[in-house]
C-alpha cells in the first residue's frame, strides 16, 4: 500500500424510497422529510431525500469491504448535498497518508493509512466527503 493508491469503488444501486423507510427503522431517524412527501414538498423541497447518515454508512461499507469492519480506526463525514431518491451513489477513497501508533516495533504498534474518502451520484455530485483512519 502507498499514498495515491485507489480503494476498490463501492457502487450502491439506485435509492429507493423504501429504503428510506428502512434507514429510518434501523437508525431510529424518523425525520418526516426522509419519508413523507407532503411534509418534504410542505418544507420547500421537491421531494424526500435520502438521510445524510445513510451517505456515511454507505463510505463506512466502503472501508469495511476494503480491510474488514474490524480495523476502521475513525470515520469523519462531512454532508455537502442532498441524495434523491434515483440517485446511484459511488464510493471512493484514496490512502493519503500511512504511518505507526504507539511505539514503532513493539507490541501493540499497529500500521495505520489515512484516507480521504467521498460519495457522489452518477452526475458527479459530491454528497459527502471525509477522511478515515484504518488499520492496515
Amino acid at each position: 500500500m502507498t499514498v495515491g493508491d485507489r480503494l476498490p469503488e463501492l457502487v450502491k444501486p439506485p435509492i429507493e424510497r423504501i429504503q428510506l423507510v428502512k434507514y429510518a427503522g434501523a437508525s431510529g431517524d424518523w425525520n418526516r422529510i426522509h419519508v413523507e412527501e407532503g411534509f418534504a414538498t410542505a418544507a420547500g423541497y421537491p421531494s424526500v431525500f435520502a438521510h445524510g447518515m445513510l451517505s456515511m454508512a454507505f463510505l463506512g461499507q466502503l472501508l469495511s469491504d476494503w480491510v474488514g469492519g474490524a480495523r476502521v480506526r475513525r470515520l469523519a463525514v462531512r454532508f455537502k448535498a442532498i441524495t434523491w431518491p434515483g440517485d446511484v451513489i459511488t464510493c471512493r477513497g484514496e490512502v493519503t497518508g500511512l504511518g505507526t501508533e504507539g511505539p514503532e516495533g513493539e507490541a501493540g504498534s499497529e500500521r495505520l493509512a489515512e484516507v480521504r474518502v467521498w460519495a457522489e451520484t452518477q452526475k458527479g455530485t459530491i454528497t459527502a466527503e471525509g477522511t478515515a483512519t484504518v488499520a492496515v
